[in-house]
């Protein structure tokens, strides 16, 4: 059984793998003023709820967007496991073609997301992130990643419109009763909602007129199950992608 962790700007997506199968995805907030030792409870107390002793795990895999956290992640998995977890970066096998200007500046999480992708789906790929930012990547039909898009998040645009404007207020974030929002709120929650829905599908159109075919599309991401079936596109919604795509690494360089 492995433990995989995916450090994100305001969440750390966890879970267990076993095999091939995803045991649980569970989110911790981001917090970079925890101790190791707070992590570590945090981690350790999720296991417990399902029920996964920390002997149980041979290895563990970190991939992190947040390196001020990394070390301190890789601390407290050690207070668990008592192993050194693999660390997705430099010198870690991938498999990954990525025909970019500098391909050390490729967040780990977009190239863990596309190695999942490349594994279960047809090619050419365009894999959505829906995060504190909104990320776009794209995979041809010879399986490189080729680029993508990075997109204001959702709750960060929201929270931005919120901020600087003095009669809008704090909403949730599902879809209204209607399109055309008939108060304040509802205005606010299409905007959001079916806005958001409205940009993906008219990147979708846009890269496939780009890459000129037809392309599987997959999303994931805290914020994915919001947004994607408001969408007009195909699209698959796999919230343990990250997760998957660790467990392909790991195996990859085991």
């Amino acid at each position: 059984m492995i433990l995989a962790i995916d450090i994100g700007n305001t969440n750390t997506v966890i879970g267990c793998c076993k095999d091939n199968e995803i045991l649980f995805v569970e989110r911790l907030s981001t917090d970079s003023s925890r101790t190791v030792l707070e992590y570590a409870i945090s981690i350790k107390n999720v296991l417990e709820l399902y029920q996964i002793q920390p002997g149980a795990l041979k290895g563990s895999i970190i991939s992190s967007v947040v390196p001020p956290l990394t070390n301190l992640f890789r601390d407290a998995i050690r207070k668990i496991v008592g192993k050194e977890p693999m660390i997705v970066g430099p010198g870690v096998k991938t498999g990954l073609n990525i025909l970019m200007d500098n391909p050390g500046q490729v967040g780990s999480d977009l190239i863990v997301n596309a190695v999942a992708a490349l594994a279960e789906h047809p090619v050419p790929l365009i894999i959505i992130d829906l995060g504190t930012a909104t990320t776009i990547s794209v995979v041809d039909s010879k399986k490189n990643y080729i680029g993508g898009m990075i997109l204001p998040g959702i709750r960060v645009s929201l929270d931005s419109l919120v901020n600087r404007t003095s009669q809008l207020h704090r909403i949730s974030l599902e879809a209204p009763k209607r399109l055309i929002g008939k108060n304040t709120a509802e205005c606010m929650k299409s905007g959001v909602i079916h806005g958001n829905a409205a940009c993906i599908d008219g990147m979708i159109d846009r890269i496939e007129k780009e890459l000129k075919t037809k392309a599987t599309v997959i999303a994931t991401g805290g914020l994915a199950g919001s947004i994607i079936p408001h969408c007009t596109h195909e699209i698959i919604l796999d919230d343990a992608l990250l997760l998957k795509g660790l467990l392909y690494i790991y195996k990859k360089n085991s």
